[in-house]
């Protein structure tokens, strides 16, 4: 053979273009209408209606119910675009990230794609439409998901098609649940380009960057194996090459030669590494890593991503409880106090990463730990998982299955395995994702329907031939794709679930605890008393703030707490009875609004009081109690629900009580519960008290703890005080103070208000009131809130219970819902305070009584 030089070859770099602009739209059936333009892409079709004036915000008043129609219609998109100028090595792909569900893609009049999976990625290879001609037409007809869903439940008649929420055909659709309308929000049935559409060309890219963390036992290396699935368009060698950055310095690299059939790979060791931890127990250091693919000399591609480096561990052990479940983070044990997470919008692409980043950064100051992103909304947008890396927020991911008995054909499994696959891949390399769940409920589902579920089966072949074969889905395909791609992260079947057991077994596994505001309607006062290892739901309603309730109701007339429309914009069953049943048992009922609002949200707060304050106790009395993940932390749009932030990012007061529960140290006081409607309001002679400190805290830290007892009545002490000084704290537990008796008949009815402080500032405070609160006197408080500067003083002669600010947009309140302790100053502080402003009004239970 000759020896001369080898030719060099041109070969094209990586490069892609969105297609985010010249759009229209239009009904499918609606030949010679004119095509109305879109504003932008990603979108949904109701939104795009929106823009054109033909369909009214469904967010106000009734207006939801003329926007039906939309959801029952199919729909055409379209636009234009030039071909890229190719070389023969190229290639054109079209890409789109998400189509909003049952999708038929056209170029140039054929068809290129069909879509059924909302969550779903789809690569088109376009490489000989666009050497063909130099511009291009692309089409996307979206048909009802709706009418689509139906068809398919009707050619499988033989499933048991059951569930909560919605209609049973949604249960066929690979498609956000809640778009069926859920019991806090609306039916908005959407469709359209829910993510971007982009067209790619090259010869060769990384199609996949995977990194595997390991960190040594003594925390001293963390050893990472480093992955790149490639993609090859020609037969050059090829090699890439890994770096890993820490704060813009390098701190490991390596070169690799491509292989055929495994990509390449590394082992790359980190000395001394920077540990991620969650929010408030160290850093959230990040490390950035970097594949670039070369040919020869010549870069063709480039992916990044940025991780965490931490060892997760599920702690299921048997104990004098059960079996417990909770989460150790490089070695140390978190109680995961934090929120359930819906999406924030009925129209997704109206949430903008900056928006994510906000509903985020109010975990922090609320010192929550964990969101778990639940089962019937959307594996979210990037933006909302690297807001929990940077800030600490643990993230448990549900797969997307909710309330019901999914079906099981072989084409839904494909989809549902390829769907699966996707995110998780999407989703491994976030530090803060610790957990992945098979569903919601559905468990629950199974229980409810008396479908067959034998536990001591372990075929999964039999599972698919009984009435729940959702079983296989969430105990076969589930587990097996993350054991192989992300083996490092828990995985748990089903949320509640614990090994087969009921899914209402307090001694094993997650529970949803709804025998508070559902089921039997139990006292609030009792939350802790009915909680598990883990209690993954459990919640209590609130009116969100005058100004949101405004936002949504057109005629003044109709503001009033039982009107048509408010009922409309709360969308839970029996939401009247329950709210008035919570309302009467505890407090004195009022008609006018802005009141009635106040005794809502008291209610609210002071369940989740009762549940995180009790439940966080448990946590220090050998892991009895694992986490604790209020049912819900956001709306997806304005309405009355059990969200403790409405749609506008408005803190409820409930948020600020959970942020007291839930401080790095904090102190508890309760009284022993009597339930006075069995016993028809007579009081008993005795009931004990107790006063206790938990703290999250690693090392041992010394306190003083004050115990006052105040005359609700009169503000006056009826006894001497209880004072506790040199406590130490249990590291990462919690300490009895103080215990005592309260004597009915001789004392007049009291608070237990408790105060610690460290290092001579007060760190937390406490107070118990006796209930129902309804049967108290409340005359004569003499509150005062004093403004200096951008503080807020506040005092008051006499307990003063549930002080709630007003919360205005721009500001920020370091805190309110607060109880309040004779000549016990207290400071809130206001950022966003601007000299001129308006004092923020003010409310308390009572305030209008002499």
């Amino acid at each position: 053979m000759g020896g001369g030089p080898v030719e060099s070859k041109d070969v094209r770099q990586f490069s892609f273009s969105d297609l985010a602009t010249g759009w229209s739209f239009r009904q499918s059936d609606s030949k010679g209408a004119a095509w109305l333009p879109v504003q932008k892409i990603p979108s949904t079709v109701q939104q795009d209606l929106m823009d054109q004036g033909i369909v009214k915000d469904p967010f106000f008043n009734f207006n939801e119910l003329e926007a039906g129609w939309v959801g029952t219609e199919s729909w055409v998109y379209r636009t234009q675009f030039n071909a890229p100028a190719l070389d023969n090595q190229s290639k054109t792909v079209l890409v789109f990230e998400g189509l909003d569900t049952f999708a038929v893609v056209r170029l140039d009049g054929k068809v290129v794609l069909r879509s059924d999976n909302m969550y779903i990625s789809h690569r088109v290879d376009i490489t000989n439409f666009v050497k063909l001609t130099a511009r291009h037409e692309l089409e996307i007809e979206f048909d009802s998901a709706l009418f689509k869903a139906r068809q398919i439940q009707n050619s499988h008649a033989d499933h048991k098609w059951t569930c909560f929420n919605g209609e049973p055909a949604r249960l066929a659709v690979r498609k956000a649940q809640y778009h069926w309308g859920w019991d806090w929000g609306p039916l908005l049935n959407c469709a359209g380009i829910w993510k971007p559409i982009r067209l790619e060309v090259y010869t060769a890219r990384i199609a996949e960057l995977r990194t595997d963390v390991v960190v040594s036992c003594d925390q001293k290396s963390a050893t990472l194996k480093v992955s790149a699935e490639i993609e090859d368009n020609h037969n050059d060698e090829l090699r890439v090459e890994f770096k890993i950055s820490f704060k813009g310095r390098t701190v490991s690299e390596n070169s690799c030669p491509v292989l055929a059939q495994s990509g390449a790979f590394t082992h790359m060791r980190i000395d001394s590494p920077s540990l991620w931890m969650p929010a408030g127990y160290g850093t959230q250091d990040l490390y950035d890593v970097q594949a670039t693919l070369f040919s020869q000399e010549k870069e063709l591609h480039s992916e990044s991503c940025r991780i965490g480096l931490r060892e997760i561990q599920l702690i299921q052990e048997n104990d004098s409880h059960g079996k417990s479940f909770y989460l150790r983070i490089n070695g140390i044990d978190i109680f995961c106090g934090g929120s359930c997470w819906i999406p924030a919008d009925s129209f997704l692409t109206n949430i903008t990463p900056e928006r994510y980043r906000a509903w985020i950064e109010l975990m922090v100051p609320a010192n929550q730990k964990m969101i778990r992103v639940w089962g019937g909304g959307i594996y979210e947008h990037d933006s909302f998982y690297s807001a929990c890396d940077e800030l600490g927020i643990l993230v448990w991911q549900d797969f997307m299955f909710a309330c019901g008995n999914y079906p099981c054909f072989s084409t839904f499994l494909d989809s549902v395995h390829q769907e699966a696959m996707q995110n998780v891949r999407r989703l491994r390399h976030h530090p803060s994702v610790v957990i992945f769940a098979g569903n919601n409920e559905d468990y629950q589902v199974a229980e409810s329907a008396g479908l067959t579920y034998d536990y001591a089966d372990k075929d999964p072949e039999h599972w698919l031939k009984t009435d729940f074969p959702a079983r296989y889905i969430y105990e076969a395909l589930l587990p097996d794709i993350i054991r192989k791609e992300c083996p490092e992260i828990p995985y748990h079947p089903g949320s509640p679930w614990g090994d087969g057991k009921k899914t209402s077994d307090p001694t094993v596994g997650d529970l949803h605890q709804w025998d508070i505001w559902h089921g039997s309607q139990e006292k609030y006062q009792i939350f802790d008393s009915l909680g598990g290892r883990f209690n993954s739901e459990f919640g209590m309603q609130a009116f969100p703030h005058l100004e949101t309730v405004k936002s949504f109701i057109q005629d003044e007339k109709d503001l009033y707490p039982q009107s048509r429309v408010m009922d409309f914009h709360n969308k839970a069953d029996g939401h009247e009875r329950r709210l008035a049943t919570y309302l009467a048992e505890n407090v004195r009922t009022a008609t006018e609004l802005e009141a009635y609002i106040h005794l809502t949200q008291l209610i609210q707060c002071e369940a989740l009081t009762y549940g995180y304050r009790g439940w966080r106790k448990q946590w220090g009395e050998g892991r009895r109690c694992g986490g604790a993940l209020v049912w819900q932390l956001n709306d997806c749009w304005p309405a009355i629900s059990w969200s403790i932030c409405d749609y506008y990012l408005r803190r409820k007061p409930a948020y600020y009580a959970m942020a007291r529960c839930l401080a790095p140290v904090a102190v508890g006081a309760r009284r022993e519960h009597f339930d006075w409607s069995v016993a028809h309001a007579r009081e008993p002679r005795y009931l004990e008290w107790q006063v206790w400190a938990v703290s999250s805290r690693l090392e041992a830290v010394i306190v003083d703890v004050e115990v006052r007892f105040w005359s609700v009545q009169t503000g006056r002490e009826i006894k001497d005080r209880i004072v506790r000084r040199g406590v130490e704290l249990t590291p990462n537990g919690t300490t009895d103070v103080a215990r005592g008796v309260i004597d009915n008949e001789n004392e007049v009815p009291h608070v237990l208000a408790v105060k610690m402080w460290m290092d001579g500032a007060v760190v937390a405070r406490d107070m118990d009131w006796p209930q129902p609160l309804k049967y108290l006197h409340f005359p004569n408080r003499n509150v005062e809130v004093e403004v200096r500067g951008k503080e807020m003083h506040v005092r008051t002669e006499r307990p003063v219970k549930c002080l709630v600010f007003e919360e205005r947009m721009g500001y920020s309140l370091s805190d309110s819902a607060m109880d309040l302790a004779p000549n016990d100053e207290q400071v809130v502080h206001v950022t966003g305070w601007q000299q001129e402003d308006e004092p923020l009004r003010w409310t308390y239970l009572g305030a209008g009584e002499q």
